[in-house]
């Protein structure tokens, strides 16, 4: 099989979310989100009602001596044909355990459901692994135009070891993407 069709297939790279949010990676941790109940894959479309809490989220990897950080962002804030205050950060945990999930790490900045005036936003979880080990990161930014290149960059957590997303449908379902 030609590597090219398969990366032309991988659905951050369709969405545009490598190239609008994150630069090309090889996930190597598992990422696994769980909403009322369900596991979206990448691309499931949720409802408003459906985004109101924050998501149960377990990751991989090799050892709870390892920690990670999970950033959620709206890359298409405040609105899909007009995203030009995007990135907006709506939750970042730090210091999760490799093998346990976010609720094991310290949460940063707390949940804030995203909310979706228009169009279908594409929001995003990325997980990065902390070279530096637990409590290497903090977080005393914005929410709006939080940019999560430059955010690896500051703390120096590299690329992202996973990362997966979903469409919030915004409530009256117009202003799309415009590509």
């Amino acid at each position: 099989m030609n590597r090219l069709n398969t990366v032309d297939r991988n659905p951050l790279v369709v969405s545009r979310i490598i190239g609008d949010v994150l630069d090309h990676f090889i996930p190597i941790v598992d990422l696994r989100v769980c909403i009322h109940g369900k596991f979206p894959c990448n691309g499931s479309s949720l409802r408003p009602s459906q985004l109101a809490s924050r998501p149960r989220v377990d990751i991989g990897g090799n050892t709870f001596r390892d920690f990670y950080t999970l950033v959620m962002v709206d890359a298409d804030y405040p609105s899909p044909s007009n995203p030009h205050m995007k990135e907006y950060l709506h939750w970042m945990v730090t210091d999760i355990p490799g093998t346990t999930g976010a609720s094991f790490g310290k949460e940063q900045v707390i949940y804030e459901k995203p909310e979706l005036a228009a169009g279908i936003h594409r929001l995003v979880l990325v997980l990065f692994r902390q070279p530096a080990g637990w409590d290497t990161v903090t977080f005393f930014g914005k929410r709006k135009n939080f940019n999560t290149r430059d955010f690896a960059d500051v703390y120096g957590l590299g690329a992202p070891v996973a990362a997966m997303f979903y469409n919030g449908e915004g409530k009256n379902g117009c202003g799309g993407r415009r590509f």
